[in-house]
């Protein structure tokens, strides 16, 4: 059994936003995984900061291993559209991933980090109000081709275990 955890942050407000990666994806995921009865998808209904109290009540109620865990998210050290897949890593400072990590003990999870960065972006940028802004329209038109390369991503990872 696998649980596919896409991070985000729960109400109408924030559904555009960079930081909703995560939950765009899996609803993408529920469209083309309708019969598959050992994939549980979660959208947390916490705030981002939050995440990993949903993750490992998950984990608890289905008693799953936490190895069988792939956590799609945003990150903000990859330039947009750029995506990575990692196991066993740090958060990088990404507070959801680090509240699953502090919540399950450990970081023995797969990820895929959807990269959201933007070229023109600085250090001294706030990086807090940019990935809870809107991705842009020129964005939105590139966001169909990297959900579907973050589908294959998934399927690679549920194929390989």
């Amino acid at each position: 059994m696998k649980l596919i955890v896409g991070l985000g942050n729960p109400g109408i407000k924030y559904k555009k936003t960079r930081h909703n990666v995560g939950f765009r994806i899996i609803d993408e995921l529920k469209k083309s995984l309708k019969d598959k009865d050992d994939i549980i998808l979660l959208k947390p209904n916490t705030f981002m900061n939050n995440s990993g109290k949903a993750v490992k009540k998950a984990i608890e109620n289905w008693k799953l291993k936490i190895e069988n865990c792939i956590v799609i998210h945003d990150d903000i050290d990859l330039l947009f559209g750029d995506i990575r897949v990692s196991n066993n890593s740090s958060s990088a400072g990404h507070k959801g991933v680090q509240s699953i990590i502090d919540e399950l003990g450990t970081k023995d999870f797969s990820r895929i980090r959807i990269g959201i960065r933007q070229d023109t972006i600085t250090k001294k940028q706030d990086t807090n109000k940019f990935v809870l802004e809107n991705f842009t329209k020129d964005e939105e038109k590139h966001l169909p081709k990297i959900i579907k390369k973050a589908l294959d991503e998934v399927g690679a990872l549920i194929s390989c275990s």
